[in-house]
């Protein structure tokens, strides 16, 4: 079963959501892909909690890296590009070509962008860092002030 809560935060009240297994959905209230959840409020699951607790002390800055159990759904290549991205060091720019080479199939650079668009937990999985070659802005589901905010919050650490 799903539990979540919803956060606070700089860029508007975030949607946490967790399974038994992990946190499996982090969205803005606005995000392109966002269907609802289904499940029981709870805000005092630990791993919402945790998952708080973190966005906080990442707010703040003073975390740079989260250590969350995960739990993500979506197919394998979209798992093997939502782990990739998790290894984007923080403050790091990348590009959805680099992102497509990592995932083993550089032509795949639209099909990388649909999965890095439906990255279940933002920020955490740090989809934001991905920019198109030569460093503009593209594409994030919570929109691009969002984007641009978390690229500038990065940047100061």
């Amino acid at each position: 079963m799903i539990r979540w809560k919803r956060h606070p935060s700089p860029l508007g009240p975030l949607l946490l959501a967790a399974s038994a297994r992990g946190l499996c959905g982090l969205t803005f209230s606005e995000h392109k892909y966002f269907k609802g959840v289904v499940g029981d409020e709870d805000p005092a699951h630990p791993i919402l909690q945790s998952a708080a607790r973190q966005l906080d002390d990442y707010f703040a800055g003073s975390l740079t890296h989260f250590d969350l159990p995960l739990d993500l759904d979506g197919t394998p290549f979209q798992l093997r590009v939502w782990e990739s991205l998790r290894r984007i060091p923080f403050g790091v720019p990348s590009t959805y070509r680099q992102q497509a080479a990592l995932a083993n199939n550089p032509l795949a650079v639209r099909a990388v962008g649909s999965a890095i668009g439906r990255n279940p937990v933002s920020i955490i999985v740090p989809c934001h860092r991905v920019l198109r070659t030569g460093g503009a802005l593209a594409g994030y589901a919570g929109g691009l002030e969002r984007k641009r905010f978390l690229l500038a919050l990065e940047a100061r650490r």
